[in-house]
């Protein structure tokens, strides 16, 4: 039977290395970084401060996207969620 530091080592290093590789967010048509990064930067927002992105992709289904500005600058997405439109008949 492994040791208990044994089974603490496996998972810290699975928590390490799954938690990098599995949470990264990959950008979408539509995403403000999805061709790489926008050209110009945002230089007077804050490091560190999010602000939402809200499109639609093709298919007509709309996003929210929370972006976080990097120490250099870039963009980083943090999340995205569909957001469901529910219609409501005005009873005519």
């Amino acid at each position: 039977m492994p040791s208990l530091k044994t089974v603490a080592a496996i998972a810290i290093a699975f928590a390490l290395t799954g938690c990098t590789a599995a949470s990264a967010l990959e950008p979408i048509p539509g995403s403000i970084i999805y061709k790489g990064q926008p050209r110009t930067k945002l230089t007077k927002a804050p490091i560190g401060s999010t602000f939402e992105h809200r499109f639609r992709d093709r298919f007509g289904d709309e996003y929210m996207e929370v972006y976080r500005i990097a120490p250099d600058r870039s963009l980083e997405l943090l999340s995205r969620r569909r957001i469901d439109i529910v219609e409501f008949g005005l009873g005519r």
